[in-house]
């Protein structure tokens, strides 16, 4: 039996194959950097149930969406699937609670999304994701709040600003300039027509210019002035103070304005930015944005607030971490392996087991009888800090196998003499 096309296998360890980085240690190391910075920034974990109302995405990106999900009918007969994305569920459950919270609400979680769709590489059809939201505050403060987090979660992998770059850009800068176009070329106006121009400017750099040319030209505009206008680089007044606050944070170095960067999604609204590796070897690290209608329309209208967030997929920040050989080595950690070679001497030995174990340490031993020479094997396997073994006279051996120093203490001082060693 094999694991389904586009999903992980999660071994303690990283395995000598395609798949080294998809450990569970490695897994691990990267929800810890990510809980410890956004806890730093004030940020609180939350969760929501991985299988969904299917009306629950198709209200925020349309019925197009199905064809990417994995959904079905259940047992109540209701269409519901497995999430693809978080930002919905947090939409649905800040629209149901909102009054229970002070705002801003600045929330963060680590959910497994799913999609259906054809893999490539820094995508599968699973992965994990970093979502940090800030909802109720409409100032660029925030968005700056948000970008800073982005910035210190990258940093503390032990990237810094030769390996990334946050492209900062506005969906009103691009508004501001399609309606000045459509004007002029006296082109029709609906909210249809905008999105698929943004559609359009999100894919200029994979689609032929010969194609982007003629797009545009039925939607009013060119692209000689979209490349112009991208090319310039000036930042709006809410892109200007956005780059205030992180100059004055320290981090303007690892901001630029591009206006290459829409963010394809539709509910998109005003400030959006994602992270690339520099040298441009991967997919974006981590895109998002301001959605501040979002929470409206999901509630049908009875709340409203603004919101922005990012998200950051393990997928693409894994392969950027081996590549950079960033990710540290994982091996298992033994604090003490307990020596039994007089089996007269278990009870005890399993007594001292235990209390090293209460103390917090990580302990192991042969569960069976083995010889003297194998179970110090299995302690250097292990990589254990120390041995401990009884002796006849029920006196403790303990020995450090980095230093090769040993110490004889009466048995009910190996615990204490461990705990200040380790």
């Amino acid at each position: 039996m094999e694991r389904l096309p586009g999903f992980r296998d999660f071994y303690p360890e990283p395995l000598p194959s395609r798949d080294a980085g998809w450990s569970f240690e490695a897994r691990q190391y990267v929800f810890n950097k990510w809980r410890e910075t956004a806890r730093r920034y004030g940020f609180r974990e939350y969760d929501g149930p991985p299988l969904e109302s299917l009306e629950l995405f198709t209200t925020k990106s349309g019925d197009e969406i199905v064809g990417q999900l994995y959904n079905f009918t259940d047992k109540g007969d209701r269409a519901v699937a497995l999430r693809p994305e978080m930002t919905p569920t947090l939409v649905r459950m800040i629209a149901a609670h909102e009054r229970n919270y002070k705002k801003p609400i600045k929330w963060f979680a680590i959910p497994q999304l799913f999609r259906y769709e054809r893999q490539q590489k820094g995508r599968l059809r699973e992965h994990f994701q970093f979502n940090a939201d800030l909802i109720g505050e409409a100032d660029p403060a925030a968005d700056a709040e948000l970008i800073a987090l982005l910035i210190d979660t990258l940093r503390a992998f032990g990237l810094t600003e030769q390996d990334f770059v946050i492209r900062l850009s506005s969906r009103n800068a691009w508004h501001e300039f399609y309606e000045g176009r459509r004007q002029k070329a006296e082109a029709r106006s609906d909210a249809d027509h905008e999105y698929e121009f943004f559609q359009t400017i999100d894919k200029l750099e994979r689609t032929p210019p010969e194609e982007s040319e003629k797009k545009l030209a039925t939607l009013g505009s060119s692209l000689a002035d979209v490349n112009q206008f991208i090319e310039s680089g000036k930042p709006t007044t809410e892109l200007q103070s956005i780059l205030d606050n992180l100059t004055a944070r320290g981090l303007r170095e690892y901001v630029k304005v591009d206006y290459h960067v829409i963010r394809g999604l539709a509910y998109y609204t005003g400030v959006v930015f994602e992270a690339f590796d520099k040298k441009a070897e991967f997919r974006a690290i981590a895109g998002g944005g301001r959605y501040d209608n979002l929470v409206k329309l999901i509630s049908g209208g009875k709340v409203d607030l603004p919101a922005l967030g990012f998200g950051m997929g393990d997928v693409v920040l894994l392969e950027l971490l081996k590549a950079r050989s960033l990710l540290p080595k994982f091996a298992a950690v033994v604090d003490v392996f307990v020596l039994i070679e007089d089996e007269s001497l278990r009870d005890q030995s399993l007594k001292l087991i235990h209390d090293l174990r209460a103390a917090g340490n990580v302990v192991e031993y042969s569960l069976t009888p083995a010889k003297a020479d194998k179970q110090f094997k299995r302690a250097q396997e292990l990589r254990a800090a120390f041995t401990v073994k009884f002796e006849s006279d029920l006196k403790a051996r303990v020995k450090n196998l980095k230093t090769r120093e040993e110490n004889i203490v009466a048995i009910g001082e190996a615990v204490t003499l461990l705990k200040r060693e380790l």
